[in-house]
């Protein structure tokens, strides 16, 4: 049988008042009840010492002075019967002078000189009483003693009315704790099932949700977590659509850039085979295939190096190596594509700049930005720049192309994405995947690149790498 947490919760505090409550009113009723018993014990004793000692002293008017204290003790409903050491009464006078009334124990406890009480006696004397028996020793021999009573039926009903009215306390203080702990009860749930929903609209695959957060609890703070949680996975979840769209995209892009040079290296192939295409003109169809063929291979390879990047595969070889020999070495290889758009590579650098990096990949980089500066440029100048100071040495590649949307400058270190969706041809990028993999290759030389563009002015990008 399942029991709802709320029934639990409210079980287990009403539980826990009600036993606290019956200890801490047992307890006090008990405690009440031997004080005031203890007090009237100690009363008669006072009484009984009191009465002995002034008969001891006294050598005439015994007569008056017990009348005078059997008038005294009336009044505070005492009464009180001395007795010999036969235990026959002697006062007050009886016709009968019966034996008082002491068990065998007690009488041991008499006869030994000792003092004997019972706070609460409801048998011997046909009412409730407390008595108190003193005996009157000379030697080791008893002569006599005072036996003191007084009646308790007031007390019992004080005693009687105090446990009513802790139970009256008792019944309001755990009616009111029912109606608090219920208030605080339904409160609790009711954030609970706050997060409950919450969790059930994340598994129902909607990350739009917010639970109400506070400070005072554990709860709270579970709710603040479980938001965080929320955004993450909202986060993740618009990040996971982002990459799927770029991997159609990407697919889509690939499918149509190697279906371009396939069917030209195909057709080029098929032409020469079957002697359709002149001979003066199959050298230039050779060009053209071994052209398209590194088109693929360049797709290939960017892929490849994407993948070793992203699970730590790409392993870097760094040496000091001179940064005007490398800028140089990537004018001459990019001068070509520069010059067929009308473009200048020019390279301002000292020649003692050193740069601490993997020459492969340092080439990689500034040839992938500088491919990438060229596609955007028509008519331009292209400025590679070497600078250092003590602690990094800084590359810029700056252009006076068409430039970047401020908005898309972020975007552009993403995976497959293209400045200019509409520009599907060769001259305005073909993959959109080299931007990141440079991105990636800056970081693994513990460097970090910058991109600063305006529209229609051109675009600078910085890298930086330490010493």
């Amino acid at each position: 049988m399942r029991i709802r947490f709320f029934y639990q919760l409210l079980i287990s505090h009403i539980s826990i008042l009600i036993l606290a409550f019956l200890i801490l009113s047992l307890s006090f009723s008990h405690f009440v009840e031997s004080y005031i018993f203890q007090n009237k014990v100690e009363e008669l004793e006072g009484y009984g010492d009191q009465i002995l000692t002034e008969l001891t002293v006294r050598m005439e008017g015994n007569e008056q002075f017990l009348a005078e204290y059997t008038h005294l003790l009336d009044t505070r409903h005492i009464k009180y019967i001395l007795f010999n050491y036969e235990g026959k009464v002697i006062y007050p006078k009886l016709q009968s002078s019966p034996l008082i009334q002491l068990t065998e124990a007690e009488w041991a406890e008499i006869y030994k000189g000792n003092k004997v009480s019972v706070k609460h006696d409801i048998k011997r004397f046909g009412q409730e009483v407390s008595l108190v028996a003193i005996p009157l020793m000379k030697g080791d021999h008893l002569t006599g003693g005072i036996l003191l009573l007084s009646p308790i039926t007031g007390t019992m009903k004080m005693i009687t009315q105090l446990n009513k009215f802790l139970l009256y306390t008792i019944v309001i203080s755990l009616s009111a704790s029912i109606l608090i702990s219920l208030i605080f009860s339904k409160t609790l749930i009711k954030r609970i099932k706050d997060i409950r929903n919450a969790a059930s609209m994340i598994s129902a695959g909607n990350y739009d949700v917010n639970v109400p957060e506070s400070s005072i609890d554990e709860i709270g703070q579970l709710a603040r977590d479980f938001n965080k949680m929320a955004a993450k996975l909202k986060e993740s979840h618009e990040e996971i659509e982002r990459l799927e769209n770029r991997r159609r995209k990407f697919i889509a892009d690939v499918s149509h850039e190697m279906r371009t040079p396939l069917t030209t290296i195909s057709g080029l192939a098929e032409g020469i085979k079957n002697q359709l295409i002149p001979e003066k003109e199959i050298e230039k169809g050779m060009i053209l295939i071994d052209r398209e063929a590194k088109r693929l291979i360049r797709l290939v390879n960017e892929n490849l190096d994407y993948e070793k990047i992203r699970s730590n595969q790409l392993k870097l070889d760094k040496i000091e190596i001179n940064l005007l020999e490398v800028l140089e070495v990537v004018k001459e290889q990019l001068n070509i594509q520069a010059v067929d758009k009308s473009n200048q590579i020019l390279v301002q650098c000292d020649e003692h700049i050193m740069i601490f990096a993997d020459y492969d990949r340092i080439i990689q980089i500034i040839i992938n930005i500088v491919k990438n500066s060229n596609q955007f440029t028509e008519n331009g100048l292209i400025f590679l720049r070497g600078i250092e100071n003590e602690t990094k040495t800084v590359i810029e590649i700056e252009d006076t192309g068409i430039g970047i949307d401020p908005e898309e400058i972020e975007s552009i270190w993403h995976r497959f994405y293209k400045a200019d969706v509409s520009r599907t041809g060769e001259a305005f990028g073909e993959f959109g995947i080299g931007l990141s993999i440079v991105k990636q290759l800056v970081q693994l030389h513990n460097g970090k690149i910058e991109v600063c563009s305006e529209k229609g002015i051109g675009t600078k990008f910085t890298i930086t790498f330490p010493k």
